[in-house]
């Protein structure tokens, strides 16, 4: 199955490629100009029109106390536990890197080909107890694509190449953060690290959003696989009901299951990005 999925992707890949050079560089490079936290129509039809978190799923930021996710937090930094999640963060890490080689490859040389710029790009993200750190990603976007400052990306953002838009509907483009995972700074599981600029504002708009740092921010997590990517101060929110939801209950086997979740969502291109 592994074999069928890298041709597949290669075909697409080739097609994406062949479709961006016909477009040609002035299309290419049509800027995305939006605000960071502008007040929108799409932001309001987020808020109004968003599933509500199953029972179970999620947290109540109304009714969760900071204390409770402390000692949540707390509890996973225990040395059986936290030598436990070290542990799995190797072996997965590792087993994805020697597993999607091939893949990897390809993905490399479709970016090369595919626009001006790096394979890979670093960019500065918040990290356990708020310490920055570098992330490593595959660059889905064209190079300078926020000379206006920072922003969210958003749905068919002008800003994304053409390869960049496949790699990110099957996240591959978030495969290098493994070295991040086996340096230490992330974990396999666990929040998504967000850049210093939205946190900031985040951390004023949002009760316990600093929370969020009381654990390593992981490649994929419970919010990942169970809710779209956030574009707003309002998707910020619901997802971090989620972020709070797998810190009170971290463990080896929520861990695995939210893997293989992610699995699913990885090969079915499931998700907005």
């Amino acid at each position: 199955m592994y074999v069928q999925f890298a041709f597949a992707l290669a075909a697409a890949v080739a097609s994406a490629v062949a479709t961006n050079k016909a477009l040609g560089p002035a299309n290419r490079r049509e800027r995305y100009r939006t605000s960071l936290f502008r007040e929108s129509a799409a932001d309001n039809r987020e808020e109004h029109s968003e599933n509500p978190i199953p029972s179970g799923d999620g947290v109540n930021l109304e009714t969760t106390q900071l204390g409770e996710i402390a000692d949540a937090a707390e509890r996973g930094r225990k040395p059986f536990s936290a030598a436990v999640k070290r542990g799995l963060d190797i072996i997965l890490s590792l087993c994805l890197l020697a597993f999607l080689a091939p893949l990897l490859a390809v993905t490399a040389i479709a970016i090369k080909l595919d626009s001006h710029g790096p394979i890979l790009y670093r960019q500065r993200r918040v990290g356990f107890r708020g310490k920055e750190f570098e992330v490593f990603k595959f660059r889905s976007m064209i190079v300078n694509a926020e000379t206006n400052g920072p922003q969210y990306a958003a749905v068919k953002d002008k800003r994304i190449t053409p390869v960049g838009s496949i790699i990110r509907r099957f996240r591959i483009d978030e495969i290098p953060q493994a070295i991040n995972v086996l340096r230490g700074e992330m974990s396999f599981v666990g929040p998504r690290p967000e850049r210093p600029e939205f946190v900031r504002e985040l951390e004023r708009e949002i009760p316990l959003y600093h929370c969020r740092h009381m654990v390593k921010p992981g490649i994929t997590g419970w919010a990942q696989v169970k809710y779209e990517y956030a574009a707003s101060v309002q998707g910020a929110r619901t997802k971090l009901r989620y972020d709070l939801y797998y810190i009170r209950h971290s463990s080896a086997l929520l861990d695995l299951l939210i893997v293989l979740m992610t699995v699913r969502v990885a090969l079915f291109g499931l998700g907005s990005r």
